[in-house]
């Protein structure tokens, strides 16, 4: 039976660090409260780099680190809320500096929900025949999303991108499981462009990411569990035998309340928050080349990528490595 398999992974991060300490003199906060709160110390900020350049760098690193040559790619998509334009989309952006003229690029919004819904794309367009190495990345700068007067939510984000490389293989992803619920979108939200025109006489869309923590938080700690019984259950297979499951990073708290809920050692949850913050779609694709580059990821066993984003929106993916 044909899959897909990742054959490499890369990541690329803007060079400028904001600190807990830096966020405590712009804004009413202080290392203590976010740390116990989020687990996070410190995220990267874009200054020179924007979504489209980080996308750039990332795809280019796991393109590198796959042996193949940028014409093999027939598909890349990107899994973003905050492109640096909306037209050329950044897939085509990336295509065009990578050289990969056999590509179909598009990309995809599901919030931090994005990149594990782009790799069951891409997964989706292997298995049917439609493509034989896919390209997928997660980027994001939430830095210019955020509102910096507002400490609920500024110092949980940071800017950055990860990246995989798909091809059909006999092994690889053996489960995959993704939903919506529309009703709950209220609680996380981000405006994007005002819409603003000659016929209307005042601005109706936030510029700013708002969200309800707690509801976000009861929400994460109901569906992630859920995701990763259902997954295992549908394959056969016992929790114990993951090598590892990487969630969202978005609070440590969650990946706590996780873990004990599943009765599972909070070591087998791999975490980079505390330097880079939330940072949405690229999240679980720079963890998983973080944890791939730190060859502690064994070929042929199974493990769990599992996301949750605003929307709501929620996807999982085993696979074996």
């Amino acid at each position: 039976m044909i899959t897909s398999r990742i054959i490499s992974t890369g990541s690329a991060l803007p060079s400028a660090v904001a600190t807990n300490d830096y966020l405590s003199t712009i804004v009413e906060t202080s290392d203590e409260w976010i740390r116990t709160r989020t687990g996070i110390k410190e995220r990267r900020i874009a200054t020179t780099e924007d979504t489209t350049s980080l996308a750039i760098s990332a795809g280019r690193a796991a393109l590198d680190a796959s042996g193949l040559s940028a014409k093999a790619l027939d598909l890349i998509l990107v899994a973003t809320l905050t492109p640096t334009q909306f037209m050329p989309n950044t897939a085509c952006s990336v295509q065009a500096a990578l050289g990969a003229t056999s590509a179909v690029c598009f990309d995809i919004n599901a919030a931090c929900s994005g990149f594990i819904f782009a790799l069951q794309t891409a997964h989706s367009y292997i298995v049917s025949g439609l493509s034989h190495y896919a390209l997928v990345i997660g980027a994001e700068s939430l830095s210019k999303a955020v509102d910096w007067k507002d400490r609920s939510t500024c110092v949980l984000f940071g800017d950055g991108a990860g990246a995989t490389i798909l091809g059909a293989d006999s092994d690889g992803i053996l489960q995959n499981l993704s939903g919506s619920d529309g009703s709950k979108g209220s609680i996380l939200t981000y405006g994007g462009l005002p819409f603003k025109n000659p016929f209307i006489t005042k601005e109706t869309n936030s510029p700013y990411i708002s969200m309800n923590g707690q509801e976000v938080f009861k929400f994460a700690v109901r569906k992630i569990p859920e995701l990763i019984i259902e997954l295992t259950q549908k394959e056969g297979i016992s929790i114990s035998e993951l090598q590892c499951i990487l969630l969202h990073q978005a609070n440590e708290r969650i990946i706590q309340a996780a873990a004990k809920h599943l009765s599972l050692p909070i070591d087998l949850f791999p975490m980079n928050l505390d330097c880079y913050g939330n940072t949405s779609a690229a999240s679980l694709a720079i963890l998983l080349d973080e944890v791939n580059q730190a060859k502690k990821l064994e070929r042929g066993k199974p493990l769990i990528l599992a996301g949750f984003g605003g929307g709501m929106t929620w996807g999982s993916i085993l696979m074996n490595w």
